[in-house]
Formats: structure tokens, sequence, C-alpha cells
């Protein structure tokens, strides 16, 4: 008996949500079908994709497929693991249809429609704790596809349900694309182990994001203030502007004022379609330290050619 990665089959990722399973499902059931499907094999290959959607479509039958997913290769034998009871585990008596071995070594009696008249192999197991943190990270590792080394402490429990111990557990985290700061994001069965062959619980991390020194973030965008001497608002000027991969250069037009804000398109952070925010750019006036009389000598004689009142409209 073969081990059957329906994932692969319907060509999602483990992580996909019902929506896109569904959706895969019913692409590939077009493409497959028997009665208008000019493919090789197209009639195999729909029993495939049906039989994966069965499988995925449920969360129960998902999350039991989920544990024994860690323990075979698509197309290679299927052992199980420790203790497994192998075909038909979850008892027998109902059809599962034109389904595979495989299939019916997994869910037994709950076959395509079935309406929960078996018992999990697992059903006197207890379910294990699942793990809670935060998880601190840099802006500029949103941006990486590199896994991120985390540690943690995972309690352990006696066969009557006690906690005895903690040990710890260290994994590589992949940062999802387009991570938001407070997002909770749970890894599957890497929590505390199950009591009496239960489940494992689900490790649930929080991202937070670690305060930057040059940036603010606003949604998926990001904020730099530009300190800019009066003149060069005045005058305009070109800038070096850091972003979190590398410098880009900065045309402030003459006539700028403080406060400002120019934008960069695509030198923000990731959104969920893989699309990168603005980098917004806020001008800041700053006033030189120097005053002598020179320098104020200049600024009076500036102040009378321009003839300029910034209150004109404020005081009516």
């Amino acid at each position: 008996m073969d081990f059957k990665d329906y994932y692969k089959i319907l060509g999602v990722e483990p992580t996909a949500d019902d929506k896109a399973i569904k959706a895969a499902y019913r692409k590939l059931a077009r493409k497959y079908h028997p009665d208008v499907s000019k493919e090789k094999d197209a009639e195999s290959k729909f029993k495939d994709v049906s039989e994966a959607y069965e499988a995925l479509k449920s969360a129960d039958k998902r999350a039991e497929y989920d544990e024994l997913r860690q323990y075979g290769q698509h197309g290679q034998p299927f052992q199980g693991p420790p203790g497994w009871e192998g075909r038909g585990g979850f008892g027998g008596g109902q059809d599962t249809g034109d389904f595979s071995d495989f299939f019916s070594s997994i869910f037994g009696n709950r076959g395509p429609g079935f309406g929960g008249g078996g018992q999990s192999r697992r059903s006197s197991g207890r379910r294990g704790q699942d793990v809670e943190m935060e998880l601190p990270i840099f802006l500029e590792e949103t941006l990486s596809n590199e896994s991120k080394k985390i540690s943690y402490q995972v309690p352990q429990y006696n066969a009557a349900g006690q906690h005895v111990s903690n040990t710890a557990k260290s994994l590589n985290v992949k940062i999802p694309a387009g991570v938001t700061d407070g997002e909770r994001i749970r890894l599957k069965g890497q929590g505390a182990p199950g009591i009496g062959g239960g489940a494992n619980g689900d490790l649930y991390l929080t991202i937070r994001f670690a305060p930057h020194p040059k940036f603010d973030v606003e949604g998926e965008n990001l904020i730099i203030t530009l300190p800019l001497a009066p003149w060069e608002l005045a005058l305009g000027c070109e800038v070096a502007v850091p972003t979190l991969t590398g410098k880009i250069n900065l045309k402030v037009p003459a006539g700028s004022q403080n406060g400002q804000r120019m934008r960069a398109k695509g030198h923000g952070l990731l959104n969920k379609a893989g699309q990168r925010g603005y980098l917004f750019v806020q001008l800041k006036a700053v006033m030189p330290k120097q005053n002598d009389e020179a320098v104020q000598a200049l600024w009076r004689e500036l102040a009378q050619k321009a003839a300029f009142d910034p209150r004109e409209q404020w005081s009516n």
C-alpha cells in the first residue's frame, strides 16, 4: 500500500485553507472528468483528485491525515507510525466506494459522506497542550526567505495527565510573506505531546515587530523622517534615503514644506499578495545650531527680502 500525499495531488500547500482546497479540487475535477477530458489516465487522476478532496475537506479527516503525513512519502510504501493499527484502524463496516486501500486504511468506515459512526483509533487518548509564545522579528526579516531558528519550552505530562517537566525544543520557522505585527501563526503538532496516543498540541506564535531605529510601521507602509536644512526645503535637493534593502535617491522639490510627506512605491513591507507597500518620507526642517551674529544678519536680510507672513491666513 503506497502513501498518497493529498496536498500534492491537489497542488496546494499543507497550509492551504478550505477555500484554496475547494478551488483546486474544482479546477482539477473539471480537467480530468472522464466525460470531457482527453488527458491520459484521466479517470485514474479524477479518482485521485476526488479522494484527496474527500480527505481534506473535513476538518476532522484532515487533522487525522496530517498526523500520518509526517510518516509517509508520496508513492512510497506506507507503514504508519508505531502503534498504528493500519488498514481499517478506525473500524470497518461501511464501503469506501472507489477510493484506494490507503484511504480505507486511514478512515475505515468513515468513507464518502460518513455520518460519524466510526470511532477514532485515538479516541481514548488525550490531545497535548497548545504552546503560546511571542516571536520578535526585525522588519528586515519580513522580506527574507531564510528560516528563523526559535527555541521554546514544551510541557511534558505523565499518563495521568500531570505536568512533570518542561523540555527545550528548537525549530526553524519560515516567516510568512505579508506577516503583520500581532499576527498569530499556528504550527500544527509542535506543542506538547499527546497522552495515551492522543494528538500533539499546536504551537502558536504571535509576531511582534522589533522597534526600528529609522522606520515606523503603518500597515504595509513604512515611515521615515528626513531631516533637511531650511534652504534645502526652499531650493530643493537630492538626498540618499535609507530603505530596508539599501538606499534610494529622493528628489525634494523646491518650495517643499516642513512635515510634508513624499512616497516611494515598492519600498514598504510585503502584503499578503506578495507586493510591497510605500515608503513615506516625512520632511522635517532642522535649524542650524550655529547662531552667531553673521548668521543672524543673513536671517534678518532674508526676512526683509522675502516679505513673508506665515500666519496670514491663521490670524483671520
